[in-house]
């Protein structure tokens, strides 16, 4: 029997072509393109249907994608009525699983997975996957004025993913600066290989569950501050250090005390996140444009980084991309809790490209375990107990 591994840390679960890592380097690819490059040249509705099919499309296979995510934006009312009777006191991932879950009952999205094999209409999958990516950015949207008591913001045919998503969360156009950084936040958290919840897409994929119930799980583990939730987690810590100047006491006071600084460190990168990089570069790029005119936590950022990588670089810990993309978040004028929806919304992209590679060469998951209880004993009856 094979030694137990807690967490399944490095073992192989399954084979894929979507996204690799390389830790040592510091690289990120996406169907061999590395991020980098997708952030500068793609966009958001390209790097999707780059993860979906595998390749780059054609103008007219793009555009005919992008048409589809625009036709499929409206959420019905009867899902809206649903969202008007939860508790606006709902963490918004709560909201989210809920309701994406319910969506399973409203569209029909199981016909070819009933059988003992997997579903092969790559139709069906590519048309249940526009279905479900063009919703999630109105479904989160849509809760920012749903739990404040007001109807919320119809969207907008002649905007693209990023620019109707914050314009439907403000109900105002977005600047055009701002909607170029959330379109390249929601690349850069599209994908990023076997994760805690892309193991719960392909768990679920393998049971052929609707898509629906597959990508509600994923959000369910994408909801824990070890996983989805550290960007709030972030801004919160930035909040509580106040200063830049108390940024080094706070560092020192955590490591001291073992606790976790968040946004720091990486399970898989032996150097710093390519998307924090990223991500930092925006942050610099957004400040040079507002004239120096932003949220003074941007200066305390750059401070805790700065001990960290004193404190910590030797140690292969360095930012994540969990760091920087809070602050940018905030900047945009969305509610902290909100923030890891927005992960979500994006990684959806990967989590579709991986329940289609499930479904291709599907076997249902069923790991064993190592048993550590009682041997074999009798029972025994209530009275003599």
């Amino acid at each position: 029997m094979s030694d137990y591994l807690p967490g399944l840390a490095g073992v192989p679960a399954t084979k894929s072509n979507i996204s690799d890592i390389d830790g040592e380097k510091g690289i990120l690819s996406y169907r061999g393109y590395p991020i980098q490059e997708l952030a500068k040249n793609s966009t958001f509705e390209e790097t999707a249907l780059l993860l979906l099919d595998g390749r780059l499309p054609t103008k007219s296979e793009l555009a005919g994608f992008t048409q589809q995510l625009v036709a499929d934006r409206r959420i019905k009312y009867y899902t809206r009525g649903m969202m008007k009777n939860l508790p606006p006191t709902g963490h918004p991932m709560e909201m989210l699983q809920t309701v994406v879950a319910s969506l399973g009952m409203f569209y029909s999205a199981s016909d070819c997975l009933n059988g003992s094999d997997a579903c092969d209409d790559l139709d069906y999958i590519h048309n249940t996957s526009v279905k479900i990516l063009a919703r999630m950015g109105p479904i989160v949207a849509m809760w920012e004025h749903i739990r404040n008591g007001y109807d919320p913001v119809q969207p907008r045919a002649d905007l693209n993913y990023a620019e109707n998503f914050l314009y439907m969360l403000n109900g105002e156009e977005p600047d055009p600066l701002l909607a170029r950084i959330m379109d390249v936040c929601l690349i850069l958290h599209a994908e990023h290989t076997i994760n805690a919840s892309t193991f719960a897409v392909l768990v679920n994929a393998s049971t052929l569950a609707n898509p629906y119930s597959v990508i509600a799980a994923a959000i369910g583990a994408l909801s824990g501050p070890l996983h989805g939730g550290a960007n709030q987690k972030v801004l919160q810590m930035l909040e509580e250090i106040g200063t830049p100047d108390q940024a080094e006491e706070y560092v020192d006071r955590r490591l001291a005390e073992k606790k976790v600084i968040w946004g720091m460190g990486h399970r898989e990168y032996k150097t710093k996140d390519p998307r924090a990089i990223i991500l930092q570069e925006l942050m610099n790029e957004f400040i040079e444009a507002r004239g120096g005119d932003v949220n003074p936590l941007f200066e305390v950022a750059k401070a805790v980084e700065e001990v960290c990588e004193d404190r910590l670089a030797k140690k292969g810990v360095y930012a994540n991309v969990d760091f920087y993309s809070g602050l940018l978040y905030s900047e945009m004028g969305i509610p902290a809790d909100q923030f890891t929806t927005i992960f979500a919304i994006a990684r959806t992209a990967g989590w579709l490209a991986h329940w289609r590679e499930q479904l291709s060469d599907n076997r249902i998951f069923r790991p064993t375990q190592i048993y550590a209880g009682e041997p074999l004993r009798n029972y025994v009856p209530i009275e003599e107990r």
